[in-house]
């Protein structure tokens, strides 16, 4: 992805698209020099601060205490004067500034070429990495060198703490702004690097960062350190002729710990600087490459007939990687480690989102995001008891695993978190066969569950079991009975622990689990009411839900999204959908569903959907596909994948839409390219919008990587170089087995859709794919690289 001019009014959102991360560092996408910024940002994954919860009127189980991701100490700074003139390009005369974020390398590219006020020029190059191989290192390489005449060169590399932030908007998805919330503990300085060593003051949790230095320059150097409680800085000084040039690397460590002490944690940042020390830049990046080509080798997506859409979904799939490479058990956050958006809270996106991809593609990061919620089941043990429940209550928003959400009806109510978080549980399972994970992990995660929701359900007096008083996926319908996304998600959630407890009876008995529980479990699942309004022939969202008031969509069509011009009491009771819901449901629980009751489903609620949230789009696609909708499926794909790119939100600022940029894989793999596991076995059922002429990816199912090739009339399914076993898969309906070295290929079935292609409310319609460009009808910001095409597979 490629900037070939700096526009200054879009630093915020490049920012945010050239961010860099392993899921334990996340790096925005600043320039070297630090200024100007938009939201400057370095973050630590889970190193947060605590912020009290304020209420007007205060109740029962209302959580207390938020917890925001904090900007940390900033080591990207590079700060250069050309001769006594800062480098800064508001200044001066700049003739060209390209940035380059390069998906096979790992790394952010930039080269500038600046004249300055007092017409010095001179052209500068540098590369940054956040390391998937050393988790707690990020290097830059950083280069200058003088055109037309000899130059006195400074630069001036620092570590500060305690940036000063912007100040942020009024929307609720955006992060409240902490002042200072670094409180300095300890400095060290030797021969090699320097540690700045932070405390936050709330939460109570050390950090340490680090920087070490090798310098290229010929000649005479004057270099210098000087360090203070917030900043560091070491300061090269020399002068080069026309053909010389300065080259800095410049190595940062990061690491940080509630338990252990100050010199733990400063020695663990040194340590970590010498060992990247020793491997060097040119090794660095050597590691980067070879990790991210294994990465693309099982989980690239091949998508032929859209450049703008093959280059978004690999973007995407990066920034999912990024997110969650060595995260090693902590949590994804809804936006990864690229901004402050939602305080740098997790939500339920990530089991339901996110996890999917990184369990088909790179299922080490979703086994530890699991673990990571496992980490956490005692805090939701404590809230379970608060809210009178058995088992676990999970958050709807956490960082440490506590409730965040201050708001009732679309937090704590919200209780479908925890069905997600068992059906990624049984999804990793199936796919991965990890029976260490599942007896380990899997087992009691799902009990706490199955606990939780049998007590938070009821029967009625003709045996129908029934989950009031909850919010589903759309947050425009709260604190509704029987919404049937979470009653048939609890349902699936009872039978797995069920089923699970029975495999693992040694584990089962440990967590208490009697034949007797285990069996009320099935009950109720078997005895689960799904809202059904016979006269209008669809299911019901929740209970009521076709008996509300419509919403006047034509009114409001310039007021989106609603949830900023709309008071919640009107939306609760209207039919307006903020986000797929119940369409959701067909997704996950497609089984559940007749082709019929599919698509009489999709056509009611895609003209009450309004897609306020950026989950909406992949799944409207993946269901639009499977209705024989196909070119509604391909607009909602182009929108799930640029997203972030086109910044259809208005808020890539704040961070990367996670949820969405893995939606975009999910809407190509699981809506062309039909990708189903509902019962635990792969089951495909391809077909291409006009537009598209073939799409390809690899799906990991236990030991395997079966590759996927989809043309506009046939489908080939491949198991990959190297294997010894065979895959049993369905097909369209039809049981095959594919066995190594030899492909199975099967004619696609033709869709003939039900009914007419749906219609979305007043001012919602998708933007068509073959037009997808900037909303606004121009180009802005980052673009697609345009070295890649659609044939270029990485």
């Amino acid at each position: 992805m490629s900037e070939t001019t700096l526009d200054l009014s879009l630093l915020a959102q490049s920012e945010s698209l050239f961010a860099l991360s392993n899921g334990h560092i996340g790096l925005r996408g600043n320039l070297d020099e630090g200024e100007p910024y938009g939201i400057p940002g370095t973050y630590l994954n889970s190193f947060y601060e605590r912020k009290p919860l304020p209420y007007a009127e205060p109740g029962y189980g209302f959580p207390e205490t938020d917890q925001a991701l904090i900007d940390v100490t900033n080591g990207k700074l590079i700060r250069l004067l050309v001769d006594d003139a800062p480098f800064d390009v508001r200044y001066g005369n700049l003739h060209s500034h390209h940035r380059r974020l390069d998906l096979r390398t790992g790394m952010l590219e930039r080269t500038v070429d600046w004249t300055s006020t007092a017409q010095q020029r001179v052209r500068v190059r540098s590369r940054r990495l956040v390391s998937f191989s050393q988790r707690a290192i990020a290097a830059i390489e950083y280069v200058v060198e003088p055109v037309g005449s000899a130059t006195r060169i400074t630069l001036q590399s620092e570590l500060v703490a305690n940036e000063e932030q912007p100040g942020l908007s009024g929307d609720p998805r955006v992060a409240a702004v902490l002042e200072r919330p670094l409180e300095a503990v300890a400095q060290h300085r030797d021969d090699l690097s320097i540690v700045l060593l932070h405390r936050t003051r709330a939460s109570d949790l050390l950090m340490g960062a680090g920087m070490g230095h090798e310098v290229e320059a010929p000649g005479h150097v004057v270099s210098e350190v000087v360090v203070s409680e917030d900043w560091a800085r070491m300061t090269i000084a020399c002068t080069l002729q026309p053909g010389e040039r300065l080259r800095v690397v410049k190595l940062l460590g990061y690491g940080w710990s509630s338990l252990r002490s100050e010199i733990a944690v400063r020695d663990q940042v040194a340590g970590a600087l010498s060992s990247a020390r020793l491997t060097g830049w040119d090794g660095l990046v050597t590691e980067q490459k070879d990790y991210l080509d294994e990465f693309w080798e099982a989980a690239d997506v091949a998508v032929d007939g859209n450049q703008e859409l093959q280059q978004a979904v690999r973007f995407g799939l990066f920034h999912v990687l990024q997110s969650g490479a060595r995260a090693e058990r902590r949590a994804i956050p809804s936006k990864g480690l690229t901004g402050p958006g939602y305080d740098g809270h997790t939500f339920w996106d990530t089991e339901m989102f996110v996890l999917p991809l990184l369990t088909y593609t790179h299922p080490t990061s979703a086994g530890d995001a699991l673990r990571w919620r496992h980490s956490t089941l005692d805090r939701a043990r404590t809230r379970a008891a608060e809210l009178h429940l058995a088992g676990a209550a999970f958050p709807w928003r956490t960082i440490r695993g506590d409730e965040c959400s201050g708001y009732w009806p679309a937090g704590t109510a919200a209780f479908h978190v925890n069905a997600g978080i068992a059906a990624a549980v049984v999804r990793y399972v199936l796919a991965t066969g990890d029976t260490a994970f599942e007896r380990e992990v899997g087992l009691e995660l799902l009990v706490e569950i199955a606990r939780l929701f049998v007590s938070l359900g009821h029967y009625d007096p003709d045996g129908g079991w029934h989950i009031d008083g909850v919010t589903g996926p759309d947050e425009y319908s709260a604190v509704a009975d029987d919404n049937l996304y979470t009653n048939l998600m609890a349902a699936r959630a009872l039978v797995a622990a069920a089923e699970m407890a029975q495999r693992h009876t040694d584990v089962a008995h440990d967590l208490d689990v009697t034949p007797l529980e285990a069996s009320t479990w099935r009950v109720a699942a078997a005895a689960v009411h799904l809202p059904y309004d016979a006269a209008l022939g669809v299911h019901q969202q929740s209970e009521g839900f076709t008996r509300h008031a419509e919403w006047d969509f034509v009114a409001d069509q310039d007021e989106y999204p609603l949830l900023l011009h709309a008071p919640y009491f009107d939306l609760y009771r209207k039919q307006v959908v903020k986000q797929a819901d119940l369409v959701l449901a067909m997704h996950w629980c497609g089984d559940q569903f007749t082709a019929e009751q599919k698509a009489r489903n999709m056509d009611y609620y895609e003209r009450r959907t309004v897609r306020d949230s950026s989950l909406s789009a992949c799944t409207q696609a993946i269901i639009a596909a499977e209705t024989g909708h196909l070119d509604l499926a391909y607009d909602y794909a182009c929108e799930a994948a640029l997203i972030d790119l086109h910044d259809l939100q208005k808020n890539t600022r704040d961070g990367l839409h996670m949820a969405s940029l893995a939606g975009a894989w999910l809407a190509v793999v699981a809506g062309f390219g039909g990708f189903r596991d509902h019962d635990g076995v792969p089951s495909f059922d391809p077909a291409l919008p006009e537009g598209l002429t073939r799409i390809r990816f690899t799906i990991r199912w236990r030991d395997l990587q079966l590759k996927v090739d989809v043309r506009p009339d046939a489908v080939t399914y491949t198991i990959a170089d190297g294997a010894t076993s065979s895959l049993a898969l369905r097909h369209a309906h039809e049981d095959i087995t594919v066995m190594p070295g030899a492909p199975v290929t099967r004619r696609l079935r033709r869709r003939t859709p039900l009914m007419r292609r749906p219609t979305q409310p007043a001012g919602r319609e998708p933007l068509p794919a073959r037009e997808a460009r900037d909303p606004d009808g121009a180009q802005g910001g980052p673009q697609p690289d345009p070295e890649g095409g659609p044939e270029d597979e990485l």
